[in-house]
Formats: C-alpha cells, structure tokens, sequence
C-alpha cells in the first residue's frame, strides 16, 4: 500500500504535481471554495452529511459513525466504478477533507490499497487554507505591481485585456470576482463567487507570475460588488506606481454604452439598480434618471451618471487612497477602439523598448 501524508504547506506546493486533486467534502463546502484544480468526489453529500452530523448530535459518535461508514462505503465506490476503468497505474492523487479525517483518511486507504500512490494531506481543507493565505500575503509582496487608473468609462478593463492579449502578465480582478465594482456591475447572469473562493482564484493567478516581470492591475476600491479585495493586496496596488488613463467624455459614453449594453436592453433592471442610489443621489436626481430610461436616451442617461455621480466620487477616492496618483504618466485614449496600441504602448515600455506616439510621451522614464 502506497499512502503518504504530507503537510499542508507541502502539499499546496504540489498541487500542480499530482495526478489529480480530489476533495472529498460535499458538494456544498466544495461550492464555498477548493484548492484549485480540485475535482470533487464525495463521500457525504450534502444530505449525508446533514444526517450524520445530527446522529451525532442526538445519539452520539458511535451510532453516526455505523451510519457514516455504510454511506462512504457506498459512495467510494460508485466513484471508483464511475472513473476507474480510465486510471492508470501510476495515478497519484493528492486527497483532502474538511480536516484530514475520517472522510479523507477512508478514500485514501482503498485507492491506496488498490495500487494507486496515494497523497493524504494533514490538516485537510482547514490547513491548506491557512497555508494559501500565508503565501497569498507572501506571494503578494514579491509582486512589481502597476496600477492602471483613471474615472469610469476611461476603458481600464479594455485595457487589461488589449495588454494580456500582447502576453503582459495581467491581475484581472473584475473578471475573477464576476462584477464591474459599481452599482452597476453586476454581470448579467454571472453570480459572484463566495469571498473565499474568490481569493484561492487571485492566489491561483498570482503564484503563476514571474516576480520579475510586471503585473498590470485595475486600480479598485476595498469591495468588488460584495466580494472585498485581499487586504495585502489592496495596500500593495494603493503603493504602486500608476499609470493614468484619460478619455474625453464622449469617448467614455461611447465605451460605457458599449460595454453595458445588457443593461440598456433591460431598462427595468437599469431602473431598479439606480433605485439603489436615491439615498446618495436624492429623489429628484433619480426620477429624472428614471425618465431618461424611460426615453430611450441613454447617452444623456450616462453623461449624467459621469458628471453627478462616477466622476465626484472617483476623484475623492483615487487621491484618498493612491499616493504616487499625482506622478503618474498619462495616456489619452482617444476612441474606444485604441486599446490594443495603448496596450503596446505601455508593454514595449515596460520591455525596455523605445515607446513611440504621442500617448507615450515621457512614459518610459516614469515607468522605470
């Protein structure tokens, strides 16, 4: 038989190693967040699980665990008969549980026993994520951040995207938390994912950086939607140096229209969420929102949201919260369609590059 166990830190660096990253815990602890690349095979669900806790409640361990055992049992194998017949010899899984336990320790020992080379982690789900965490913050301070600023509209999103598409190394933080990070942002059908596993998600993308390169990243507020920002990360990008965008404002509702277009096809969604904001905004301000739905007149409708409500907001809180905003270079986006030279603007800089065009004027002494 084949079975190791292995430290949390450990088995956190061998992630990428094993054969597979099985999670045993029911699919509603797997739901709230997992190692990544984790497949689950449990061996409670949730009912299960519910039931044998309760036994254990009214009756104690001994009576739960009678249970328990029959309904592993049970499980184990119908995993096995689902996916044995395409497992070599040589698969290695690495297993968990919520602690290392009884879940965990009961699947490891009959693929173990099988043949297959079995990696158990001490401590289950609990440490490993208590060893993520540590490095998330370790991981975080070895990172040569750039922080990409500038008000609503000015294609700070477009603009990660055009660099990564140029093979920049790019923390999307938006994309990973499902939302735009404003009243507004929700994404149509996308729901947000639980607060821990939106950080595994940042830890899974940082780690796969080179220390050596630069990580471009959105300049953001402490919540995105209802998710929050890993606190270290959030004072390293407000240390960071900056690079600021600049848009005309018919360039800013161009790409708003452009990018909130589901949000124009449903003006009763549109309505409720500026509802949101009557507290803010006072009842006036949104009744007259409210009409300009109502018209159809959503240009207007966003030249208003600029100048009432995004712009005084943004410019209290970028200087509030990044310090080096002052000395940051500018580029001028100048149609909603000029983020890939700006990407290349901005990547050849930081390549060591001559940057050439106007928009680059001065942009590779500042960012260096």
């Amino acid at each position: 038989m084949s079975l190791r166990t292995v430290a949390a830190e450990a088995a956190l660096c061998r992630l990428d190693d094993a054969s597979a990253v099985l999670d045993v815990r029911s699919p509603g602890e797997f739901a709230l967040d997992h190692m990544p690349g984790a497949s689950n095979w449990p061996v409670l669900d949730n009912a299960e699980r519910a039931r044998v806790g309760t036994l254990y409640q009214q009756q104690g361990a001994f009576e739960a665990k009678k249970v328990g055992a029959a309904l592993v049992a049970r499980n184990i194998a119908r995993h096995l008969e689902r996916e044995s017949p395409r497992l070599a010899r040589d698969w290695a899984p690495l297993v968990y549980c919520w602690r290392g336990g009884s879940r965990s320790g009961a699947m490891a020992h009959v693929l173990a026993q099988i043949g297959f080379r079995v990696t158990l982690v001490e401590g289950g789900y609990k440490a490993l994520r208590a060893a993520l965490v540590q490095n998330l913050e370790h991981t975080i301070n070895g990172l040569m951040l750039r922080v990409l600023c500038g008000p609503t509209g000015s294609g700070k999103s477009r603009l990660l995207q055009a660099l990564a598409q140029q093979g920049a190394q790019v923390l999307d933080l938006e994309a990973l938390a499902s939302h735009r990070g404003s009243v507004l942002g929700a994404l149509p059908g996308q729901p947000q994912p639980p607060q821990k596993l939106f950080e595994t998600q940042v830890w899974e993308q940082i780690r796969r950086f080179d220390p050596a390169r630069t990580v471009w990243v959105e300049s953001e507020s402490r919540k995105i939607g209802q998710l929050y920002v890993p606190g270290p990360l959030l004072e390293r990008m407000r240390a960071g140096a900056c690079v600021r965008l600049e848009a005309p404002t018919e360039v800013r509702v161009a790409i708003l229209l452009e990018d909130y277009a589901a949000l124009t096809r449903d003006p009763e969604e549109l309505s409720c969420r500026l509802a949101s904001l009557t507290a803010l905004r006072g009842r006036q301000t949104i009744a007259r929102w409210h009409e300009l739905i109502e018209a159809g007149s959503f240009p207007e409708l966003v030249n208003e949201l600029l100048q009432q409500h995004y712009d005084p907001s943004y410019d209290a809180s970028i200087r509030r919260n990044f310090s080096r905003i002052d000395q940051a270079p500018s580029l001028v986006v100048g149609a909603p369609d000029a983020f890939a030279n700006l990407a290349a603007t901005l990547h050849e800089s930081r390549a060591g590059r001559p940057a050439s065009g106007t928009t680059a004027h001065g942009l590779q002494q500042a960012l260096d």
